[in-house]
């Protein structure tokens, strides 16, 4: 392949993604693939003695040539498999035998949205969604997932939550996981309702990417970016904006991942947070007495064990708690900086809502306990919290009654 068909394919590549800097290991990986980088080997002497020599390297070499070329056209037929786009996915009808378990309605909700979250109470990303849709006076139902089985998701290849179902105007739903990207979607939505959801959804699609070490990975285009169209709100302006974009990005890319080490750091402490979770989420209302136990006990000791692998990935010292005692007072001293009471002036913005829901994912914890005390904090947190309540609908729970599946009955008696 020639260099300068390795530049066009290269710079068809980049311009493939306009937000560049998330994918800063894309463009040197397809340097390196694409041969982009060449060295000059020095001239073998020849002479009657090295003849046979000679004819050997050249015919390896032109075999190796023909295998090189082979494998790049190869590389070239499939190269757009390396960043595929894969549109949400829309369902003709709401998934059977899927159980609701709560519902939260707000007489005042006039947003005409029709939306499904597919949560596990004390995720951090499912509390930044309803976080997000507390503050915003949304309704919306609820589908506490089992953490272990996972039941009520069974019917989606997408197997992670929050996920949520929302209804297009022609009755049919739009899936959505990845909690910046439900929040950017339905964000986009109320700030302009002419536009369908479905429609604003095409704007986050997922794309594939191979990272420094070659390893496909998959994220959400865009879920960071509100899609205004062209009715940009009043009075926000392209710094808000971008700063908002940036401690959104630092919930997700920092402060999350502080959480798990923090919360199980031994198994007693594992335990003692799994209860609350179980306390927290009502799981003796929302599932049968087994089941509740079974996502207890596996929970913890599952997490207790992932923490660890965590703590070791994120490069954490043995002192978690100091690593989450920075990142509130980096939180709290911008603040203090900018002299506000929140990230987004006299009202929380969608950073808020992001920082508010990852740390209340903790609330009931002793880490969370330790933040409060030796961190400012608590005042910002216990200001968003109160707002986010009072906006919140009206809550209606549904008694769920569980059956025991056969293989675990002897488990459960």
């Amino acid at each position: 392949m020639s260099l300068q068909r390795g530049n066009n394919l290269f710079m068809r590549h980049l311009l493939y993604f306009k937000n560049a800097r998330q994918y800063g290991g894309i463009s040197r990986n397809l340097v390196q693939r694409r041969g982009l980088t060449t060295t000059q080997a020095k001239r073998p002497q020849s002479g009657p003695s090295t003849l046979k020599l000679a004819v050997l390297g050249s015919a390896l070499g032109a075999t190796g040539g023909t295998v090189y070329s082979l494998y790049m056209n190869w590389q070239d037929g499939n190269s757009h498999k390396e960043h595929e786009r894969i549109k949400p996915e829309v369902i003709k009808e709401f998934p059977a035998n899927v159980r609701i378990t709560k519902r939260f309605v707000n007489p005042k909700d006039t947003s005409g949205l029709d939306i499904t979250l597919f949560q596990f109470q004390t995720c951090p990303f499912c509390c930044k969604v309803r976080a997000f849709l507390d503050f915003m006076g949304l309704s919306y139902k609820v589908v506490e997932v089992d953490a272990v089985l996972r039941q009520d998701i069974k019917w989606s290849s997408q197997k992670k939550v929050p996920m949520v179902l929302i209804r297009q105007r022609d009755g049919r739903y739009v899936q959505m996981s990845d909690s910046s990207a439900i929040i950017s979607l339905i964000a986009s939505y109320l700030n302009d309702k002419k536009t369908d959801v479905g429609e604003l959804a095409q704007f986050y699609p997922t794309i594939s990417y191979f990272d420094d070490n070659l390893k496909k990975k998959h994220d959400i285009m865009n879920k960071y970016f509100l899609m205004y169209q062209d009715h940009t709100p009043k009075g926000y302006s392209k710094e808000a904006e971008e700063t908002e974009r940036k401690w959104r990005t630092w919930a997700d890319s920092h402060l999350v991942h502080l959480i798990s080490p923090n919360c199980y750091q031994s198994l007693e402490e594992a335990f003692e947070t799994f209860e609350w979770f179980a306390q927290a989420g009502e799981w003796d209302i929302h599932f049968p007495r087994w089941e509740r136990n079974l996502m207890v006990y596996a929970g913890a000791t599952a997490m207790w064990g992932i923490a660890k692998m965590l703590k070791k990935r994120h490069q954490l010292s043995d002192d978690v708690r100091s690593h989450i005692y920075d990142a509130c007072n980096k939180w709290t001293k911008e603040l203090e900086k900018r002299k506000t009471k929140f990230m987004g002036g006299k009202q929380p913005n969608l950073a808020d809502l992001s920082v508010f829901g990852v740390l209340s994912s903790m609330e009931g914890c002793q880490a969370f306990k330790d933040c409060v005390a030796n961190t400012n904090i608590g005042e910002w947190f216990y200001s968003v919290k109160q707002l986010v309540q009072n906006s919140r609908g009206e809550l209606i729970r549904e008694r769920i009654e569980g059956e025991i599946p056969s293989m675990l009955n002897a488990v459960a008696n």
